[in-house]
């Protein structure tokens, strides 16, 4: 089961909350998921789509709680792609369609029917939780917390509608980004602290504990890696040094003897020689008195430039 069916199965079984609220959710069930019809005799009737069995059966609930109505469900196979089953509710015309429909915002119209933005839906701001929850359930997609990047969506069709839930997830401090995508509008969350309000905010708590949990385990890690890889660049270039060090100590050496050298620069040669792992700090520990580590690189760099001024010499 993806991270999305745990999610969109989480919100199906949540209290249903009050009418306002159920309006408000199955209206956004509908935009996002649903099609009115209006037959020859311009009877009204709906048409919900949807493959998570969950989420077919809160619209039938929501649609019995909010209107006393016959409403038909059934269950067919997808011929294509993924073959899967295609859960379909229908609200029959009937006496009493009009008014449901006048309720949720869809009104009748000579030419057909029309979307009312501004009904008392809108009005509450525990109907906007519901309505941005229907949204989600009805097109909604986010990605596993598990993967290296994180990304919620929610694909539109209508642009009133889409501007409509940019404006509601924006009343929730969410800065949502847009795009247009084969002709439909795509609303995407991609930083990990606004999924998580979002998954507040539509009542996705089991599941913003699981992302939240997922997403602070993957920190500690990344940290940890971020900590080690440091370490271990850093002991590289120690190391790497330390070994030019030696080199440039046993060519002194070589060819003018290390008692030659000024008696700090003979200490110090002596030191990396008899402790080539260590690093410029320890080397200066072990001095007497205690030399500072950019103090032992000042005596390694003039060690190199002595060598250096033989190697020209030569």
């Amino acid at each position: 089961m993806s991270f999305t069916q745990k999610v969109k199965n989480e919100m199906a079984r949540i209290d249903d909350g009050d009418r306002c609220c159920q309006l408000a959710e199955l209206k956004s069930l509908i935009m996002m998921a649903g099609n009115v019809h209006i037959d020859a005799d311009y009877h009204l009737s709906l048409t919900l789509e949807t493959e998570n069995p969950a989420i077919a059966r809160r619209a039938y609930r929501l649609a019995k709680n909010l209107f006393n109505l016959q409403k038909e469900v059934s269950v067919r196979r997808r011929a294509r792609l993924k073959k899967s089953n295609l859960y379909v509710i229908r609200l029959l015309p009937q006496i009493g369609t009009k008014k449901a429909f006048e309720a949720l915002g869809i009104v009748f119209t000579p030419k057909g029917y029309d979307i009312k933005w501004d009904s008392d839906i809108f009005k509450n701001r525990c109907c906007h939780r519901s309505y941005l929850r229907g949204v989600f359930l009805g097109s909604g997609s986010v990605s596993d917390p598990e993967q290296k990047t994180y990304h919620l969506e929610i694909v539109v069709k209508d642009t009133t509608h889409y501007k409509i839930i940019c404006e509601l997830m924006r009343n929730f401090g969410l800065n949502p980004k847009t795009l247009m995508k084969r002709n439909k509008h795509m609303i995407y969350l991609k930083e990990s602290e606004q999924i998580v309000d979002f998954l507040n905010i539509i009542g996705a708590h089991a599941a913003l504990l699981s992302f939240e949990g997922i997403r602070v385990k993957k920190e500690v890690r990344n940290r940890v890696n971020r900590i080690v890889n440091c370490e271990t660049a850093n002991l590289t270039k120690t190391v790497d040094a330390a070994i030019k060090q030696v080199e440039t100590i046993k060519f002194l050496e070589r060819n003018i003897g290390l008692h030659k050298l000024p008696s700090g620069l003979e200490k110090i040669a002596n030191l990396r020689l008899g402790n080539p792992d260590l690093s410029l700090k320890e080397l200066g520990e072990l001095m007497t008195p205690v030399v500072s580590k950019s103090g032992v690189n000042h005596r390694m760099r003039r060690l190199q430039k002595i060598a250096d001024r033989i190697g020209k010499n030569q």
